[in-house]
Parts: structure tokens; C-alpha cells; sequence
């Protein structure tokens, strides 16, 4: 057992060590054919036609909103539950969010809080929407589209948490987290704690080939060598700047790592329902611990979590997080109100409250989830948790 237990943790195999050492010793380190390596079998995994590896999630986020033409006329809304980087992607390209609430369930950004934003201005007063596949939990984005059809946006779907998950759409048919059938694009994590990483990393997919196209050269400078895009031409080594892009690239030798880790997905995908399914057990018949979303019942509604968090809700969360901390269990709330944060407050958002984060947020608390967290190390949490409760 670990000296501690931490709420996520990476899976390092012997596979990913051979990987990346043949990448060390190859010809690239930087870009080369593992990146599109990389981005092919990613976008096959997730299902969308075009995929884009990126420096991180963050990075991903930026340029999609870049390619979406985001700028200080730009009104977005979002979900405060979530990464600051959600929200954080439309402020570095000028423009303005707009938090609407989650829904109390699961989590997720509520569909009736983002039509009552949108028909509290006139029509085209908004551009576009990020919503989140929070913990895991696949938005239904079928249902977004709808709404954003209706007026005319974007969307953006925040997938970092969900690579693998699927909802149900109305024809009952899967709808893979990330497979660009709804949303314009998408973003993924390949931080240590997600279910696939890379140290740093990030993919955006869609299935828009301008859009993609246009992503390819913000992230190299909006630089294209390609002599179809060319306004001239003074041979093999000529290229342009076309656009203000960004160096958001990634190393091959990442790449490398996230090609092994993939082959392993649907293992730790299954490995991680596994642990949620041991939590739901063990914690179902007790009133004073809640969970925002329940493995056991998930099939009855069509979704498949990607459980990249597993969250449960109890009224002394503080005393509940010291006590874990005591015993070398290292919980971690996820997330503080984006709206609460000093500098959205300082700059125009001090008034901006949304009852159901607040809520949730007072009381939330992630317990460990991660595919090598033993059965033992999760017994040692759960009878630690309920000893205190």
C-alpha cells in the first residue's frame, strides 16, 4: 500500500517506458510522425474525423476559441464548476462569459439556466458556449445543439474529463465525449491525472476541416508552408505568416507516451466504473454522504461516465477533508466557483452568483479515483470516511 493516497494519480508501464525510450533515439523529439501518429488514433478512439495534438488543455481551449473568431464583441457562456481555463480561453481573446448554472444532479452545465441567459438579451448577444463533460459526465450535447441552433452558436465541448464516455442521443445511438457530431470542437487533458497522459498535452477534435485546418496553422505561428495557401513562392525552403498564431505544439516524444497510454484506455475505463461501482455500494444507504452522479443507475439514462473524478457530498466537507488528510488520504474539491476567483471578481463579476454551484461547491469533495488504486487502499477510504461520518 502507498504511503499516501492521493485523489489522482498516473499509470506508468513498462510499454510506455519502451515507447518513449524508441522515441528518445529515433529522429524527432520535437514534431514529428508520432504527432500525427498520435492524432489519427486519438481521433479514431473518440470517433471525429480531424484531431489536433496540442501543448496542453489550456492551449487547446485558446485556439479553439481563436479559430472561432472570439473577440472583445464576443459574449460566451459557461459553467463556473469546472477549471479556470473553461472560462479563461474566452478572456485571453478579449471577450466576455457568462456563468450560468449547473444542474444539482450531475453536475453539468443546466440547459434551462443557459436558455435563461440567452433570452435575457436580444438575439446574437451571445456567440457561443463551452459546456463540460464534468468528472466524466457526458453532456447531452444533442440537446445543446438544439439551443445553440436555435440561436445561433458555437460550441465548444470541454471533454478533458471524459475521453471514452458516450450519452444516448435520441435515435439511441452512442455519442462518444469529443466525436465532433455536435459540437464545432472539442478540447482534451493529458495531464498526470487523466486517464491518459503525457506529463503536459492536450487534443482538440472536430469534424469541421476548415476549422482544423485553421488550427493546424495557429498552432505554428500561423505559420503554413503548404504551397496551395502560398501567396508566393521562392522554392523548398519558403514559408509564410499568415496569421498571429501561437507555438502550442507538442514533442514527439510526448506523442510517443500518449500512443501507449491509448492502447491501455478502455482498461483503465473499465477499471475506474470498477471503483465507482465500489464506492456507490459502499456509501448507498448512508443519508449523510451524497453522490452527484451514480454508476449503479447510469445505464437506466443511457450514459457512460468516464469517471475521471468520483464526488460525493457531505455537510462537514472541511472536517471531513482534514480528517482524510490525517490518515494520508489525499481528497481535493473540485471546483471553486470560476466567478469566485479574485480576478473575476475584481474585474466585473462580484455580483454573479449561481445557487446550485454554491451549493455544490459547499459541500463537494473527490475521493481517489485512479486505475491502479487497489482494492485494499480503497477499503482503507471508505472505512476511514465512514468512521468519521
Amino acid at each position: 500500500m502507498s504511503k499516501f493516497i492521493p485523489y489522482g494519480r498516473q499509470s506508468i508501464t513498462k510499454d510506455d517506458e519502451v515507447a518513449l525510450i524508441d522515441a528518445l533515439y529515433s529522429d524527432f523529439l520535437t514534431q514529428g510522425p508520432r504527432v500525427t501518429e498520435f492524432e489519427s488514433k486519438f481521433a479514431s478512439y473518440v470517433g471525429s474525423k480531424y484531431a489536433v495534438a496540442v501543448s496542453n488543455g489550456t492551449a487547446a481551449l485558446h485556439l479553439c476559441a481563436l479559430a472561432l473568431g472570439v473577440n472583445d464583441e464576443s459574449h460566451v457562456i459557461t459553467t463556473p464548476i469546472t477549471f479556470a481555463a473553461s472560462a479563461n480561453c474566452i478572456l485571453y481573446c478579449g471577450g466576455k462569459v457568462h456563468f450560468a448554472d449547473i444542474d444539482p444532479v450531475n453536475g453539468i452545465l443546466d440547459i434551462g439556466s443557459v436558455r435563461k441567459l440567452l433570452t435575457s438579451k436580444p438575439k446574437g448577444y451571445f456567440k457561443g458556449m463551452i459546456p463540460v463533460d464534468f468528472a466524466g459526465y457526458p453532456a447531452n450535447l444533442e440537446e445543446f445543439r438544439k439551443l445553440a441552433d436555435e440561436y445561433d452558436l458555437w460550441i465548444i465541448e470541454d471533454a478533458c474529463h471524459a475521453p471514452g464516455g458516450f450519452f444516448t442521443d435520441s435515435n439511441n445511438q452512442p455519442q462518444y465525449c469529443g466525436n465532433g457530431n455536435y459540437a464545432d470542437l472539442a478540447i482534451f487533458s493529458f495531464h498526470p491525472v487523466k486517464h491518459i497522459a503525457t506529463g503536459e498535452g492536450g487534443m482538440i477534435t472536430t469534424n469541421d476541416e476548415g476549422l482544423f485546418n485553421k488550427i493546424l496553422k495557429l498552432r505554428t505561428h500561423g505559420i503554413t508552408k503548404d504551397p496551395s495557401l502560398l501567396e508566393k513562392n521562392d522554392g523548398g525552403w519558403y514559408y509564410e505568416m499568415q496569421e498571429l498564431g501561437f507555438n502550442y505544439r507538442i514533442p514527439d516524444i510526448l506523442c510517443a507516451l500518449g500512443i501507449s497510454q491509448l492502447k491501455k484506455a478502455e482498461v483503465g475505463l473499465a477499471r475506474r466504473k470498477a471503483i465507482a461501482r465500489m464506492y456507490d455500494e459502499a456509501f448507498k444507504d448512508n443519508a449523510l454522504i451524497k453522490t452527484i452522479s451514480n454508476e449503479l443507475d447510469q445505464g437506466k439514462i443511457g450514459i457512460s461516465h468516464a469517471y475521471h473524478l468520483y464526488i460525493i457530498k457531505v455537510k462537514d466537507r472541511l472536517k471531513l477533508y482534514n480528517h482524510l488528510k490525517s490518515k494520508n488520504i489525499l481528497a481535493q474539491v473540485h471546483y471553486i466557483p470560476v466567478y469566485q476567483m479574485p480576478y473575476y471578481r475584481n474585474n466585473g463579476y462580484q455580483d454573479v452568483y449561481c445557487v446550485n454551484a454554491e451549493e455544490y461547491y459547499s459541500e463537494c469533495l473527490s475521493l481517489p479515483m485512479y486505475p491502479t488504486l487497489s482494492e485494499d487502499e480503497q477499503k482503507l477510504v471508505i472505512k476511514t470516511i465512514l468512521e468519521f461520518i
